[in-house]
């Protein structure tokens, strides 16, 4: 006999991102908890959440025990949100009720009272409402007024059997304020989303979440980057790049430079990674331009992501050397964006990078560099895990990729930041050498799979016409090694003057 999956049926959290991670969204009429310490965004989260149910014409109640109803509309309004009369706003404890004397208790622990008389009032507001989405803020608040966690497990048991009777679908909040951490709701719950907040040591907060469980369905595991914006939270699932499927064309990118493509073995493979690395000022940006410039020129779209340099400097230097950023651009071919690395989480670039992807049906991508690429991951040792994923990715959905990677160090021995050759599938080294009393500069290509490449070492320059190819230098040892032997001929290299 064949056994049938049935998939309970999903309530959109109001957040694309935690639907995709969730697979659809929360489970309906099931009791749902969202944990994570003040300022995390788990009120935000409640928020999208319920205004998604309005928007489906589902009556949803938000029940405070901390803030006031003015705090949580304020708190929307900021986000540009207004909550209707399909969402009420209840005030489990009104200020009025605090101040006022007659409702303290002197005889009686006050706590047996209130706990009795909060659970009442929320049966009453659910009845008279009979709302199908429900969020509770917070936990901390009941759980103080349980004292015990055996009263509290018990507490919560009575709200999820009552809720479940009135097919609701609940998030509980809990900011994980108490003095214990009791994870009692957490074997209650249907499902646990727990919301972390970095501070590195420069830069803005990194936001993070994790689904912790979620029982009788699939999810996105692992740790997901958000941040909150004026739009409300925004979360960026982690890049699987297995979930992509595209077989490779047998296509050859050309750079439009016949000596560099003969160095490349015929060009670079459609759908493959090229890593451009040495010293700074050698010419990598430039050599990456050169490649979106052939691409963008044989009709295809392509996209730049710039860490480093400010974007009307690179236009301006990219335009004196005849590659035209700009008009590029506003043709609407070429799609660049700007990237901060001190606000900017791994998650989030990756979610740009896979946006343009979707948007623009990029077929060649350029990253300029893995190094303000590394100084936006807060943990740089999984920095070869991010751009293994990334590269896979795109390399999947049939994308040439192009990476720049600076090399500290000016000749003699070069060091990188990190080792990320094994990754790509090509690499070409930049060096700057000595000859004859001046600096130059030089150009190999050290590995490149599924094809064969020159073995040569050869010199380039770079004038008002962008890279000028030299020939093979024959006449040299040591070039690599920035202070080579000449055992040439003066006349063979390329005059720069």
């Amino acid at each position: 006999m064949d056994a049938t999956f049935v998939q309970l049926p999903r309530a959109s959290t109001g957040i694309s991102g935690l639907d995709d991670i969730l697979g659809g969204g929360w489970a309906r009429s099931r009791l749902h908890l969202l944990e994570g310490a003040p300022g995390t965004g788990k009120t935000t989260i409640a928020l999208q959440f319920l205004l998604a149910g309005a928007q489906a014409g589902e009556t949803g109640i938000y029940i405070s025990l901390a803030e006031t109803e003015r705090e949580l509309r304020d708190g929307a309004q900021s986000h540009g949100w207004t909550l209707n009369d399909k969402i009420e706003v209840f005030e489990l404890v009104p200020p009025e009720s605090v101040l006022d004397p007659a409702q303290h208790q002197s005889l009686l622990y006050s706590s047996d009272l209130e706990l009795g008389e909060a659970v009442t009032r929320i049966f009453d507001a659910i009845e008279r409402l009979k709302p199908q989405r429900i969020v509770i803020d917070s936990l901390s608040e009941i759980r103080l007024l349980a004292q015990s966690s055996l009263r509290y497990r018990r507490q919560i048991l009575a709200l999820k059997h009552y809720f479940a009777k009135h097919n609701s679908t609940v998030i509980m909040l809990d900011d994980l304020t108490g003095e214990t951490v009791d994870r009692a709701v957490h074997s209650i719950a249907h499902s646990v989303v727990q919301l972390d907040q970095l501070a590195p040591v420069y830069g803005a907060e990194r936001r993070r979440m994790r689904v912790a469980k979620c029982r009788g369905q699939s999810f996105r595991g692992g740790y997901h980057d958000f941040t909150i914006a004026e739009e409300g939270v925004l979360i960026f699932p982690r890049l699987v790049a297995a979930e992509q499927r595209k077989g490779h064309s047998g296509k050859t990118l050309l750079s439009g430079v016949p000596e560099l493509d003969s160095l490349l073995g015929g060009g670079v493979p459609v759908g493959s990674s090229t890593l451009i690395m040495g010293p700074s000022g050698t010419g990598k940006t430039l050599l990456t331009l050169q490649f979106l410039k052939a691409a963008v020129q044989r009709g295809e779209r392509a996209a730049l992501f710039v860490f480093d340099e400010e974007l009307g400097l690179l236009f301006s230097r990219a335009k004196s050397m005849d590659i035209d950023l700009g008009a590029m651009r506003d043709a609407g071919a070429l799609h660049v964006a700007q990237m901060d690395a001190a606000e900017l989480s791994p998650g989030e670039f990756s979610h740009r990078v896979r946006a343009a992807m979707d948007r623009d049906k990029i077929g060649t991508v350029a990253i300029d560099s893995l190094n303000g690429y590394q100084a936006a991951m807060p943990e740089e040792q999984f920095l070869t895990l991010h751009v293994h994923e990334l590269l896979q990715y795109l390399n999947r959905r049939g994308a040439t990729t192009f990476l720049t990677l600076a090399q500290s160090g000016m000749v003699g021995e070069m060091k990188a930041p990190v080792d990320l050759t094994y990754l790509a599938d090509s690499v070409i080294m930049l060096r700057y050498f000595e000859a004859l009393g001046r600096v130059r500069r030089a150009i190999s290509v050290v590995k490149k799979r599924g094809g064969a490449h020159e073995d040569t070492i050869r010199e380039f320059a770079i004038n008002g016409n962008g890279l000028v190819m030299g020939e093979p230098l024959h006449q040299f040892q040591g070039v690599l090694r920035g202070v080579p032997t000449f055992v040439g001929q003066a006349e063979k290299l390329i005059t720069t003057t």
